[in-house]
């Protein structure tokens, strides 16, 4: 049974077919995946395959992810999404990732979010590290991360590539021992 997560003002729950069009409005803006590593969709029939990824990497314990809803959505319209990826049961590690479309930045949703799956990945899935992977130019991930206790490891050169351009990224971890 895939877990249902809640924040005073969000739910995290599974995503279903219906969100397809919510993940196609995050993915397929260019602000939204500037620092993703991949390109912006362009058909909504992307998002639907995103949907099916997602549950078969959960299926597979290879991912978890999460959509993100406001408690108080009347249409229970995704604002966006969140899990971990690379998730190794066996080695009790997970990376993180979230995006949230720009109409919904600067709410504090995505330190919400990201404090919840925290939570929930030490908590239940009894994971022992928490890692993260983040564009160096992406200020607004840097600072969530850190303001909930992840540390900054140090940089991957040329790790991920945008736009046929390859970035450095920033490593974080948070270890459930130090928190």
């Amino acid at each position: 049974m895939f877990p249902r997560l809640e924040t005073d003002r969000l739910l995290l729950r599974e995503l279903t077919e219906a969100d397809a069009a919510g993940i196609f409005a995050c993915f397929s803006n260019v602000d939204v995946t500037r620092y993703y590593g991949q390109e912006p969709l362009e058909r909504l029939e992307q998002a639907a395959e995103f949907v099916m990824l997602f549950a078969r990497n959960y299926q597979e314990k290879r991912g978890i992810r999460w959509g993100i809803q406001l408690k108080d959505s009347p249409d229970n319209r995704i604002i966006g999404t969140i899990g971990f990826n690379a998730w190794m049961p066996k080695h009790r590690r997970a990376e993180i990732g979230y995006e949230l479309h720009p109409d919904h930045w600067h709410k504090g949703y995505a330190s919400e979010a990201v404090a919840t799956i925290v939570a929930y990945g030490f908590e239940q899935l009894e994971l022992a590290r928490i890692g993260a992977v983040v564009f160096v130019e992406n200020g607004a991930s840097h600072a969530v991360l850190t303001k909930l206790g992840f540390q900054q490891e140090g940089v991957l050169r040329d790790y991920m590539v945008q736009g046929g351009k390859s970035h450095d990224t920033n490593v974080y971890s948070l270890l459930r021992s130090i928190r």
